[in-house]
This record gives C-alpha cells, structure tokens and sequence, in this order.
C-alpha cells in the first residue's frame, strides 16, 4: 500500500482551503499529500457568498454588491454594507484556482475514486476506496456523516435547504446593485423560508427558495415557489440559464468529539459551517488558516476545536428555531429592520466585543430566547 503523510478524504471546499493553506505557507513541501474524492469538480456545481471588507480571492469574485434588500411581509429595507460588500464566487472558478495552484506541487496527488471507509490503527490510519487501499500519518474527513448528529436530542439539527434558478428575463426588473439578503414576505407555512435573489445584470439573476427547517420538501414545491416569486417580480418571459440544488446542516454538534490522535473532521463534517446561518465559504478560509497554524506546532488532532461564546449563541438560535420554526423571520426581522447592518455582520463572523454582542442580542425577541436559555440549562 501506498503511504501518504496526509490523506484528505473528500475534496469539497475546506479540503481544497486547507490544501491551499498548506501551499501557501510553504511549509508542507516535503509532506506527501492525497486528496480522495469520486467528483472531479470539472463543473460549476454550487455558489458561495459571503460579505467581506478585505479582498479575498479577489480573482475570482465573480459579483460584488454594496447593498442588500431585507423584507418581509410588512416592510422592507435596503442594507448599506459598507464597510462590507456582499461577494459571490462560483464553485468551478475556486476549484480551478486550487487545481492549478497544487498541479504544479508533485507531493500533491489527486485520485478520483470512492472513498468506502477509513479508520486509525496504533501508528498509522488507513483509507479504503472500491479499488485499493492507502497508510498515511494523518487524515483529513471531510465527507458528512448524519448519523452521530441525528441519533441524539441534545443538540438541534436543522437543514438549510433550496434549490435555485439562474434566469434571464426579457424583462429588466433586476437592480444589479443590491442583492436580496432574505425576503420573508413569501407565506411561511409554518416554517423559516424566504427569497434570495442575486442579480448579475438588469434581466440576469440567481433566485433561490430557502428554508431553514427539519424536514425537506419536494422538488416541486420549490420550485413552484420560484415560479409564484417571478411572476411576483412582474417577469413574465425568462429562460432557466442553470439550476442548483443544496442542503447544509445547521447544528452545534460537537463534531470535534470525534477526532482521534491522528484524525480530524473538517467541514461540514467538522462543524466548520456556521451554525446560525448555513454561511461556510468565510468560516472554512479560517478555519483551514488556524488548522494549518495548529500543524505547525500540534500533531494531536483531538487539541484542534474552539467552543466560546458565539457557538453558545448559535445554540440557543438553533433552539429556538427547533421550538418554534414559524417564528424565524420574527429574529431576522427583529435584527436587520432597524438594527446596525454592519455590526449585525461583524457579529456573524464572530468578531464583536461582548457588548457589541449585547446590541445585537438585544434587539431578539426576548420571550423566545429566554425560554430557549431556560430550556438549555437542562440539557447540558
């Protein structure tokens, strides 16, 4: 058997960050490295956003905004995101820029196939596909296993699930400048759900149907749903250019649990998505920075996991939206009709003092997180 010192299985985007990270830091080329996944990503398969006041990857930012429309079904208002833009990148663009970065480092080597299982042994682990078997020092799981969180009450899991529509109108009601964060003015029906529309031109843009539910829908009723929001919008000829098609998980599971000495799961996998809001592009570009700072100085995976306080408000969010899942455009809309935007961002990406912590928080219902505080405090 082939003998790697690092094994990634699974090659999604917090495999690819970390891989990068590793080339970046100049400090893995003498470590042999294997990345394991039955999709080549030679296609355009999914879309990240994400809001940023630095430039990162600025090649491949393939749409910026500097505002975004919040609604619902009594008002709506337009965000302004400064210092913040709103940054869209699609999945193909990134998958080549890493490609062609490690094609030209030969201790990186890529293998499509099917990883079947893996497993760590006294000095070594062990990676299985349908065809063969490799060793290696360290691996890095990637690939989303739902039983651990689904087989267990204390800690809520919801999906984030939706499918989206490229279109193209004949019509121009699209404002290229300002995308459409969340539109909660869509009926409810006992659930999270709202519009999010991205516009690339006057008569382009991505419209996508989200929830943030337990249960999935069928096909049909997203997509029905899409329809009823573009005939909302006044189109009345368009083309479908592509559709896309997802589902993240949503828990503060402590996935880190089950890391062993010489393996760690990453990714959704890991924990790494942010809880609260599905948002993973900006968590996995840190995470993937801190595990490679871990490397360099840690061997022993199980040291690698941070629990502070945002994972704590991201739980008791995750509550009350377990109890009471019709009631989620309430705290959205609570937070961004008249709360500070850019606090409220800074805020998600986890990088506010404790009293700005106490502005945002503030303006929740207060009811519903006290309940779920409540509640909490017999689970632990």
């Amino acid at each position: 058997m082939q003998h790697y010192h690092y094994i990634f299985t699974g090659s999604g985007l917090s495999a690819l960050m970390t891989v990068y990270e590793m080339v970046l830091s100049g400090k893995f080329e003498d470590k042999t490295i294997l990345l394991i996944d039955e999709n080549s990503k030679k296609t355009n398969d999914r879309t990240w956003c994400f809001w940023d006041e630095k430039d990162i990857f600025p090649s491949i930012i393939s749409k910026k905004w500097d505002t975004a429309l919040f609604a619902d079904k009594n008002s709506q208002r337009t965000l302004q995101l400064h210092p913040y833009q709103y940054k869209m990148i699609k999945g193909l663009d990134f998958y080549n820029l890493v490609f062609n970065l490690i094609k030209n480092h030969k201790n990186i080597h890529v293998l499509n196939q099917k990883v079947t299982d893996f497993e760590e042994l006294e000095n070594y682990c062990v990676v299985k596909t349908e065809t063969e078997s490799y060793t290696c020092n360290q691996i890095f799981n990637s690939i989303f296993n739902p039983y651990n969180v689904t087989n267990q009450s204390q800690y809520p899991f919801l999906h984030q699930h939706f499918i989206g529509w490229f279109i193209k109108s004949e019509e121009a009601v699209f404002n290229p400048y300002c995308a459409t964060f969340m539109d909660f003015s869509v009926e409810q029906k006992g659930n999270t759900r709202f519009m999010y529309v991205l516009p690339t031109s006057k008569t382009e843009a991505l419209l996508e149907y989200t929830l943030f539910s337990k249960e999935l829908l069928p096909k049909e009723e997203y997509e029905t749903e899409i329809q009823n929001y573009i005939q909302k919008l006044g189109i009345t000829n368009y083309e479908i250019i592509d559709t896309e098609q997802g589902n993240i998980p949503m828990t503060s599971y402590p996935f880190w649990k089950h890391n062993t000495k010489r393996i760690i799961h990453i990714g959704s996998a890991g924990g790494w998505t942010k809880a609260s809001t599905g948002y993973t592009f900006k968590n996995a570009t840190k995470k993937s920075h801190e595990l490679i700072q871990f490397l360099e100085r840690e061997t022993d995976m199980r040291k690698f996991h941070k629990k502070d306080k945002f994972w704590f408000y991201d739980l008791l969010f995750l509550d009350v939206l377990n109890r009471r899942n019709d009631l989620g455009w309430t705290i959205f809309s609570a937070l961004f009709q008249k709360g500070d935007s850019t606090l409220i961002f800074k805020f998600l990406d986890e990088e506010t003092s404790f009293w700005e912590d106490i502005q945002v928080i503030w303006k929740c219902p207060k009811t519903l997180f006290v309940r779920a505080l409540f509640g909490r405090f017999f689970k632990f």
